[in-house]
């Protein structure tokens, strides 16, 4: 595999500065209320994480923004759910790159396009400089999917933590 120098370049000057800039605590507020909202209307779980960029070892072995999210949806067991209808919202601010992981139970009845044109839409917000806007873009369109395919039921429980993950 080969390195791209300009993509080292902007994991190596892009820190944690940029996340608390792109999501200062009132947004990650209003990402965990819309969260909260959009999950009591399904039985679906939503997770967000962002990340400033990844470590060098994960660089120098060109890790893309697609495996790092399926590291993470792992990592916060979003797949852990009774209905497997947990979807984790990624970013990876250095490379601007949004990701969408769905678990099977979702997944299999939303495809792959549907999961990509909501991640354009959400970069295209955050190329605006409007990223609370966009997560919560995101979270409403995912919300629609899992309120037609997972309806809350009255023992619908929430199984996962509203609150954005930092890395």
């Amino acid at each position: 595999m080969v390195m791209s120098v300009k993509r080292i370049i902007k994991h190596l000057i892009t820190g944690n500065i940029a996340v608390r800039s792109a999501f200062p605590a009132h947004s990650l507020l209003a990402i965990e209320r819309a969260i909260h909202k959009a999950e009591a209307g399904h039985a679906g779980q939503i997770r967000f994480a962002v990340e400033a960029s990844l470590d060098f070892g994960v660089l120098f072995h060109n890790q893309t923004a697609s495996e790092r999210a399926i590291d993470l949806f792992s990592q916060l067991r979003v797949w852990d759910t009774e209905l497997n209808n947990g979807v984790l919202i990624y970013l990876l601010l250095a490379d601007r790159d949004v990701e969408i992981v769905a678990d099977r139970g979702i997944h299999s009845v939303v495809g792959s396009s549907v999961w990509e044109e909501i991640c354009i839409e959400m970069e295209s917000a955050f190329h605006s400089g409007k990223f609370e806007a966009g997560v919560i873009q995101g979270i409403h369109a995912i919300s629609g999917h899992l309120q037609r395919n997972f309806p809350r039921k009255s023992n619908s429980a929430n199984e996962l933590p509203d609150e954005a993950v930092i890395f």
